[in-house]
């Protein structure tokens, strides 16, 4: 009861209170044990990786719906996905739900659960909200749709970046992975990573593949003046790094680059750490290389972060693409003659990517497909764009957009 009442007390902060959910875990978790701990997020997570799917069949059962933010609702998804997803036995799954109604609609809560899981009721196939599927349907078509919903039903593989390339096969052999290309490799589902061969020895740090494309489009860094924009916690930062660049951190955000600190701690890795916002930032100097990963809508992570999809239906690009534009400005001044920008933003959104202009005074420096690891092309104009279908088969990636610059 104590991981239900948790996951209940989550799923209502994301889905009423439009809060994400990673702050929230610590506060809603305290006091309970490990098991519960994964109990409650495993129910979370499995309620909004399958949110329509859910509703569909709650609704199927009423007589008239349910509000949308009903307790009853709330408390029909987290007993169907204990029962259709992780196998929770159909009176376990009653007896434990009708206690959380608190003196809601018991009689009808229990006529709901005891009609589906009588008829033996199943899962839809996984689908992303409405919203998201008119949006991106018009963005992609069709077939990325229906590969996001692939991806959203999917925990995610767990991709780690390596410190040295050459190590890929050891460690493709010693953890049991798989590699999509060399300093890459992938573990099925989510991992404690903590507990890992190489994690205390700092041999790697965990990033999604996608991720790891900017940084190694910088080319070689090795003995260069880089400036990591907008940087923690760190996965850029220690990429740069281990290619033996002299790299400067930079973020505004204090709580994310202590985690970055933490991360270099444990991997050896040097960087100049800098909290200040760029904007404002004068470096005082100019720099052989820049990676801008910029604060975006983040829509591409919806794989690892399913929640999104229900903070963020009502986007509002406005003030992101003008930080977006403002940092790449301030980036192109402090480039030196032949320098390169490398421009980020984890996002689906074209306005974010193929529809934002190229920084002014900078020259297109477009990438190669040679460049990119196998299964993954640039655009006609020598930009990257990774989809839900990238990569499919093998457990996907995070949508992204990459393009590169060349100061004159």
């Amino acid at each position: 009861m104590a991981a239900r009442r948790a996951a209940l007390t989550l799923l209502h902060g994301v889905t009423v209170l439009g809060r994400a959910l990673d702050p929230m875990l610590d506060r809603a978790l305290a006091g309970l044990s490990p098991s519960d701990r994964g109990l409650a997020r495993a129910l979370v997570s499995g309620v909004l990786r399958n949110l329509p799917g859910l509703d569909a069949l709650i609704d199927s059962a009423c007589r008239q719906p349910l509000p949308a933010d009903a307790r009853a609702r709330q408390v029909l998804r987290i007993a169907l996905a204990g029962r259709l997803l992780l196998d929770t036995p159909p009176h376990a799954a009653i007896a434990t739900a009708l206690p959380l109604l608190e003196g809601g609609p018991r009689r009808l809560t229990h006529g709901v659960l005891s009609t589906l899981f009588r008829t033996e009721a199943t899962l839809p196939e996984p689908s992303v909200p409405r919203a998201w599927a008119d949006r991106w349907r018009e963005a992609w078509g069709e077939a990325e749709v229906e590969a996001a919903g692939r991806r959203l039903g999917t925990i995610p593989p767990t991709d780690l970046c390596l410190k040295n390339p050459a190590d890929t096969g050891q460690w493709m052999e010693r953890l049991g992975a798989t590699s999509l290309m060399p300093g890459h490799i992938r573990l099925n589902g989510s991992q404690s990573v903590d507990t890992l061969a190489g994690y205390a020895d700092g041999d790697w740090w965990v990033q999604d593949i996608a991720a790891s494309l900017p940084a190694r489009l910088l080319g070689d860094v090795a003995g260069m003046a880089v400036l990591d924009l907008c940087a923690a916690p760190g996965g850029k930062t220690m990429q740069l790094a281990s290619m033996g660049a002299r790299v400067t951190a930079l973020d505004i955000n204090a709580s994310r680059l202590k985690r970055l600190r933490t991360n270099l701690q444990r991997t050896a890795l040097q960087a100049d750490v800098v909290e200040a916002d760029a904007r404002q930032f004068d470096p005082g100097r100019q720099f052989d290389a820049i990676l801008l990963d910029a604060p975006c809508s983040a829509t591409g992570t919806f794989g690892r972060h399913p929640d999104l999809l229900y903070l963020k239906e009502r986007l509002d690009l406005a003030p992101l693409l003008k930080l977006q534009a403002e940092l790449c400005a301030r980036a192109a001044g402090w480039l030196k003659p032949g320098g390169r920008l490398v421009y980020a933003v984890c996002s689906l959104e074209p306005a974010e990517g193929e529809g934002a202009s190229p920084p002014a005074g900078l020259l297109s420096d477009p990438v190669s497909d040679h460049e990119l690891p196998e299964g993954l092309a640039s655009s006609s104009g020598g930009t990257v764009r990774t989809l839900p279908s990238l990569w499919g088969e093998a457990g996907g990636a995070d949508g992204f957009f990459i393009a590169r610059y060349r100061a004159p």
